[in-house]
């Protein structure tokens, strides 16, 4: 389907590639390269689709795109912008836009995004941003966090349910917050309750609440989770924590939007929005019976994925800075990062995730006795743990479970290819690598006990590591062969 589109950029090459992708798919381009320009282009005839950048030599298309989507309220507008952070998703979606594409982007993509656009009427506003969301929590400049950006942009404004999965520490809770800081239902309570925090006998009472004397201990009426959240938000998190017979009531409550303390008999209408997370396989448990499939499904409507921070490395030095910045601004004394710091945070694979970089990077603050904290204050903060080390930490503990991190790790390595014939070798060097130096630490050095332990001989251990590049710990020393080891 053929249609007019205008592109407005203050990059010429990139008004150049654009336009050459878009007149592929069949359509006619206009660009233009300020906010004048876009102007002049709408009065000489509406585009089917406008795609804008934000920051224009003559001010910020955003601004831009509010007046046009009020003047024109069935012209859709894809927004570009090299400011990706949550807030520009946000407001690109406030002010109407159809789409928001994070810089730099994909060109099959933004085709796809036109033609979506060619069959839709404009986008939805969600509750304007005010001054106090300057600041939001989440960060990261990522490819994968601007499309958690997207996602959560585009639910604000309605009350579908969410599920957030992700490792413990990844920031579940933050983009819970954030859905509902930037939502209809932001001046009403946000309530959030750990699954796994609670007793199983007691999930019951902690979500609908109970009446006096309806059990042991019960001295008076206690509100739930869902009468305190009246309005606003539940946030259930660990949700794959929850027993059997708690999913059961849970769904009931899900479908029919009413419920009934523990003791009591009394129907309760419930009004709120309910967003869940959890760092288990919910689709595995279903399998295995132990998360109700129903469930599942009501629990699932909106899935959003956060990524663990080693599959995010550029983000680590805008994460580390932002914490450092926190540090100082609670009283600690303020500090930097040379490059030396950041290559070594980047290149750890933090198996606790952002909480783990936030503790650390707050160690530094108040430890590192330089301004500018070094590679050694780094080294000395992370326990000189070997990266290979924490592949294993990241999963759940299982040999499978490193495997799966390791081959990540390669696919991230060599751009997603493993197929390259030289995998096996590859893995095989790996695994060695950590094995040979725990055995050596476990002998002392001692290469004769080290290689009986392993199965092999003295030599081929000293090939092994040469050929590994392992060098034996310079403080521990080779301890001399006793008799035992002749």
């Amino acid at each position: 389907m053929s249609a007019t589109i205008l592109v407005v950029d203050d990059d010429a090459a990139i008004r150049t590639v654009v336009r050459q992708a878009l007149e592929r798919a069949g359509h006619d381009v206009t660009t233009a390269g300020s906010l004048g320009e876009m102007r002049r282009a709408i009065e000489r005839g509406l585009p089917d689709v406008l795609v804008t950048d934000v920051v224009l030599p003559d001010g910020n298309g955003l601004d831009a795109v509010t007046t046009f989507v009020r003047d024109h309220p069935r012209l859709p507008v894809i927004v570009l912008s090299a400011q990706n952070t949550l807030t520009t998703a946000v407001r690109a979606t406030e002010v109407g836009a159809y789409d928001y594409l994070p810089k730099p982007f994909d060109l099959d993509v933004l085709v796809h995004a036109v033609e979506g656009a060619l069959g839709r009427e404009g986008g939805v506003p969600v509750a304007p941003l005010g001054e106090e969301d300057a600041a939001l929590p989440l960060i990261g400049r990522s490819p994968a966090m601007q499309e958690v950006y997207r996602v959560i942009a585009r639910v604000v404004a309605n009350d579908l349910t969410v599920l957030i999965s992700g490792e413990s520490g990844t920031g579940k809770e933050l983009v819970a917050r954030a859905i509902h800081d930037l939502g209809p239902r932001r001046h009403a309570p946000f309530v959030a309750i750990n699954m796994a925090a609670i007793p199983r006998e007691l999930i019951e009472a902690e979500l609908f609440g109970h009446e006096r004397g309806a059990f042991t201990g019960a001295q008076a009426r206690n509100a739930g989770r869902f009468e305190q959240a009246a309005g606003g938000t539940l946030f259930l998190d660990e949700i794959g924590d929850m027993p059997m017979e708690a999913q059961t009531r849970l769904l009931r409550v899900l479908q029919s939007g009413e419920f009934t303390t523990v003791g009591g008999a009394r129907t309760i209408r419930t009004d709120v929005r309910i967003v869940a997370a959890t760092n288990r396989d919910l689709a595995r448990a279903v399998a295995d019976g132990r998360f109700r499939e129903d469930l599942f499904y009501r629990l699932n409507v909106v899935p959003i994925a956060l990524p663990a921070l080693r599959e995010r490395r550029q983000d680590v030095a805008l994460l580390a800075r932002h914490f450092l910045d926190r540090a100082a601004e609670a009283g600690l004394p303020r500090k930097q990062l040379d490059a030396a710091a950041i290559a070594l945070l980047e290149a750890h694979d933090w198996p606790g995730n952002v909480r783990e970089l936030e503790n650390v990077t707050r160690r530094m603050a108040v430890l590192s006795r330089d301004a500018v904290i070094g590679a050694p204050d780094v080294r000395e903060m992370l326990g000189a743990q070997p990266r290979e080390a924490t592949a294993a930490a990241a999963g759940d503990g299982s040999i499978e479970a490193a495997v799966d991190a390791l081959l990540a790790r390669l696919a991230r390595d060599n751009s997603g290819a493993l197929a390259d014939g030289t995998l096996y070798d590859r893995v095989i060097a790996e695994v060695e690598r950590p094995l040979i130096r725990r055995m050596l630490a476990r002998n002392g050095n001692n290469q004769l006990r080290t290689a009986r332990a392993l199965g092999i001989n003295r030599n081929t251990l000293r090939k092994r590591l040469d050929t590994l590049g392992i060098d034996l710990d310079p403080d521990a020393g080779e301890r001399p062969s006793g008799a035992g080891d002749r």
